[in-house]
């Protein structure tokens, strides 16, 4: 099932050479998604720095975006390593729809790696969303399963190009954890964590480790099955136009 604007959403063109684009925030969500018929964009976790690469970036060398990778649960009940397939995405007054049509092939072979797979809104925000408090009053003010800093940006860009745009993102932290600050405060410029920095943080108060174990423990399993949905990447006949 297509998930879009409507009866008029257009969709891509399976024959069409051009490659996808997909919009990551970690290098390690982008070497994931590289591979034959993807132009991967990596945004370090920046807001400023994603729309400064799209600005430059032509938008009839591609023929559809994807937003790729890790996000934060809003919804309570999901867990690290489950997959969120939007439906929308919002942010502030914003909202664009997002549509895939996911087989049930490719749900079959994701629930064999004991993954959840659900369809859901992505809120998109312009800082990380760190303290349970603050995931449970955005889940309250948008009813969105979960979080993340590139898809609000992928998908407008999407919708002023005339560009199809879907968006797959599996659970890093669920709404359950609150991340702790070290984590955020360790990505390197180009997408990678700063182990160093880790280390030096763990040294003066190492009562953060048990935290940050919690949260490398979460994100190796979201990443883990951010791998096994690759295939997602392959199926551009699925997406739709963005609309807002």
């Amino acid at each position: 099932m297509n998930l879009g604007a409507g009866d008029d959403v257009t969709e891509v063109n399976p024959i069409d050479p051009r490659p996808v684009l997909i919009v990551t925030g970690l290098v390690q969500e982008a070497r994931i998604a590289a591979g034959p018929g993807m132009t991967v964009i990596c945004s370090s976790s920046d807001p400023r720095q994603l729309r400064a690469l799209l600005t430059v970036f032509d938008p009839t060398t591609i023929r559809g975006v994807i937003s790729f990778g890790v996000a934060g649960g809003l919804d309570p009940s999901l867990k690290s390593g489950d997959v969120v397939v939007a439906t929308e995405v919002l942010a502030g007054d914003a909202r664009w729809l997002a549509g895939l049509a996911l087989n049930e092939g490719l749900i079959a072979s994701v629930a064999l790696g004991r993954r959840r797979v659900v369809r859901g809104g992505l809120a998109g925000v312009e800082q990380v969303i760190a303290a349970r408090a603050g995931k449970a009053a955005l889940r309250s003010e948008t009813g969105a399963a979960a979080v993340d800093m590139e898809s609000h940006i992928a998908a407008d860009y999407a919708a002023k190009a005339g560009l199809p745009f879907a968006a797959l993102r599996v659970i890093s932290d669920p709404a359950t954890r609150a991340l702790p600050a070290l984590a955020m405060a360790a990505i390197k410029p180009n997408g990678d964590i700063d182990l160093r920095k880790v280390l030096r943080g763990v040294a003066r108060n190492p009562l953060t480790l048990r935290a940050l174990v919690s949260t490398g423990i979460d994100f190796n399993r979201a990443l883990r099955s951010l791998r096994g949905c690759r295939g997602f990447l392959l199926g551009g006949e699925g997406l739709v136009a963005a609309d807002v």
